[in-house]
């Protein structure tokens, strides 16, 4: 299977996807992450990676989970930093949580989406050891990309609980930003019928209702209420639109 094609910043600044000043911030947090988790290779080098990074982030049919969804994550990471052990390891999983996706594949919304977190967790590994980075330290950056498949952090592991915080961060936003983020995912998988997308976002949105928490970091518990409002607020404007969905739905011939 050949590797998709990833547009460079400069494309995706030609094409205004993207501000000119936005990859100068990216790949400058980038190049400070590397660094700090030990990279060896030279600035050019790792400002390569991190601009085959953007461009994923930036591929055109990514409607949430893009460079605005990458930059959310980045601050709250920073701002739950001071709990981490090895915060530029976060930062870096951070960077590659979602960095291969795929909105079409068969089933992404059914399971976690279009994240594909175990591929973007060999890509970190083999992308990062290129970088110099230490064996050890990029192997973590893939064991906390791969905590995110269940949004479930590893048993006593504040750096998975930080970035699994972080990553969820997103459904404490307030009600404006958070109704933004929910058309946007639906943009995401616009491909996939609205019953079936319905169905699915119910399935997710019980499912995290049911947890005992949301939030598994001291400073991520202060987004437990407002996040638990807005979930509960979604799901129950779409179960109505599902009941609305199903009573316009005309009932098959009758058998004789």
């Amino acid at each position: 299977m050949h590797e998709p094609h990833h547009p460079t910043t400069e494309s995706l600044i030609a094409m205004g996807v993207i501000s000119a000043d936005a990859p100068a911030w990216f790949l400058s947090a980038f190049v400070r992450a590397a660094r700090g988790a030990g990279a060896t290779a030279d600035v050019d080098a790792v400002r390569e990676v991190g601009g085959d990074l953007v461009g994923r982030w930036s591929a055109p049919d990514r409607r949430f989970h893009n460079l605005r969804h990458l930059a959310d994550v980045l601050h709250r990471v920073d701002e739950l930093s001071e709990e981490t052990h090895e915060p530029d390891l976060v930062r870096l999983a951070a960077w590659y949580h979602g960095a291969v996706f795929d909105a079409a594949r068969k089933v992404a919304y059914a399971t976690q989406g279009g994240e594909q977190t175990t591929v973007s967790a060999e890509l970190a590994r083999s992308q990062l050891t290129g970088l110099g980075v230490p064996a050890a330290s990029a192997e973590r950056v893939a064991q906390l990309v791969d905590s995110l498949a269940r949004h479930k952090p590893l048993a006593g592991d504040v750096d998975s609980a930080v970035l699994n915080d972080a990553d969820l961060g997103m459904l404490a936003a307030e009600p404006q930003r958070y109704r933004e983020y929910i058309a946007d995912v639906r943009a995401e998988y616009a491909h996939i019928p609205l019953p079936d997308f319905l169905d699915a976002r119910i399935r997710v949105l019980t499912k995290l209702l049911k947890r005992p928490s949301l939030y598994w970091s001291p400073l991520g518990a202060a987004w437990e209420e407002p996040a638990r409002q807005n979930v509960d607020a979604e799901l129950h404007r779409l179960l109505k639109e599902r009941s609305r969905l199903e009573a316009e739905t005309p009932a098959g011939p009758e058998r004789s």
